[in-house]
């Protein structure tokens, strides 16, 4: 019988290795398809669903750390709902809210997957976000100098945009990329630094080549956080001597690069027009400042907002602010929901920088990154870019495990303590297994 029983369970074994290696086989493409943005619909949506189906029945968890960020996602979702509900014969309005939904579900599910089996899973996804950076950027120079003869696709209103409809969305899309490659480096966890930093002079010329003011401010704050997180963060002198080199070095290189390309007339001229603080359709009654201040009076007078996507309609113009957006789409409550979102998110994200944990390391390359968004909300409308949602669930998953990690440690000394016992010192948070403080 116990020869009969190791036979007949040997082989559910390997059946739920290759489950595993095909989900996240799938995972990985899920990540990678995230910069197709051509359209509305990408490869990123197809793949969402049956990756997001097959986890969900590997078994993933809600843990206690992440439990904020659904509660306040689902809120938000109930004011946009509200506000929706007198324009429901409306097609846009309808269908703009089903894929704020949507998009809300693949960052719970990001919040769930990434907390458990975190190093690994972040990691993967990493590799693959970055990887899609490199080819993206890639397609982006190479349309920006007219070398295929299509470069309609991938070059739009003179400037790259690889494979994204807007150029500003494809220059922010590719500073996570950046980040990772460069922590990589700074800290020497690069197994290949050449191919490292081949892939980040790809990335970084197509996020100048975008053109994006947004993009180049958002990036230098994220590198300069980023790269002070790490500094402040190592207690090792030879490590912190690297880091200073390796910027200087970095900055001499950029710095060069940038020259050369400005030698080059027609990148001269867009830089300068694009250089500049305000643009033509920023300035006026009817452009973008102008638009915000009337709709700020506006919105003081309506606490349900102006309904999903209303803004367009009386300006013409899409708000070009998340924050104003959020007010004018989902009332005076979606609005304040998701400023709270923003400034909780903040006070997680510099927690996770600042606290010594195992997951220290992959937060200095994610919240930088996410910040970036954050700050450029100010100026440009971010709701529906799918990799935002993915950069959210992945702080709040870093900090979940962060706390799943530390109950146990605390709870041993604090046993210890009351046992009369020395409480050893901690070197950082153990990584542990299973705890009671999933949620069901």
């Amino acid at each position: 019988m116990a020869h009969s029983a190791t036979a007949g369970t040997a082989p559910g074994i390997p059946l739920r290795f290759a489950v595993e290696a095909m989900a996240k086989a799938l995972f990985a493409a899920f990540i990678f398809f995230a910069c197709f943005a051509f359209s509305d619909t990408s490869p990123y949506d197809a793949v969402a669903i049956p990756t997001i189906v097959l986890w969900l029945c590997l078994g993933v968890r809600l843990h206690r750390g992440a439990v904020p960020l659904v509660a306040l996602l689902l809120l938000y979702l109930a004011a946009i709902v509200c506000a929706l509900l007198p324009y429901l014969n409306e097609e846009f309005p309808v269908t703009w809210t089903i894929q704020l939904i949507y998009l809300v579900i693949t960052c719970i599910f990001f919040a769930v997957f990434f907390a458990d089996d975190t190093h690994a899973r972040m990691e993967l996804a990493l590799k693959a976000y970055t990887a899609s950076c490199v080819f993206s950027a890639a397609l982006g120079i190479v349309g920006y100098l007219q070398w295929l003869g299509i470069e309609d696709l991938f070059y739009k209103y003179d400037r790259a945009s690889g494979t994204f409809q807007d150029p500003n969305v494809f220059g922010s899309f590719l500073t996570l990329g950046a980040l990772y490659l460069m922590h990589g480096l700074l800290t020497g966890s690069s197994r290949r630094p050449l191919v490292s930093l081949a892939g980040l002079l790809i990335i970084v010329a197509g996020i100048f080549l975008s053109f994006s003011r947004g993009s180049w401010g958002g990036s230098a704050v994220a590198v300069l956080l980023m790269v002070g997180s790490v500094y402040a963060g190592s207690t090792s002198v030879r490590l912190r001597r690297r880091i200073v080199l390796l910027t200087l070095a970095t900055l001499v290189l950029g710095t060069v690069a940038v020259i050369g390309l400005l030698s080059v007339d027609h990148v001269h001229k867009m830089f300068e027009t694009r250089a500049a603080l305000t643009q033509d359709y920023d300035q006026g009654e009817t452009g973008r400042f102008g638009n915000q201040i009337r709709g700020l009076a506006m919105l003081l007078e309506r606490p349900f907002g102006m309904g999903p996507m209303h803004w367009r309609l009386v300006f013409g113009l899409e708000p070009h602010n998340s924050y104003i957006g959020s007010f004018a789409n989902g009332g005076w409550l979606g609005g304040a929901v998701f400023i709270g979102l923003v400034l909780t998110t903040g006070f997680v994200g510099f927690r996770l920088l600042v606290r010594p944990s195992p997951f220290r390391a992959h937060a200095q390359i994610v919240w930088p990154a996410l910040l970036m968004f954050f700050l450029q909300a100010f100026q440009i409308d971010i709701e529906k870019w799918r990799h935002v949602y993915m950069m959210l669930g992945m702080v709040w998953a870093l900090e979940a495990a962060r706390l799943r990690v530390g109950r146990p440690h605390r709870r041993a000394l604090e046993t210890r303590s009351r046992a009369g016992h020395p409480s050893p010192r901690a070197s950082g948070s153990p990584v542990g297994g299973s705890h009671p403080e999933a949620v069901t």
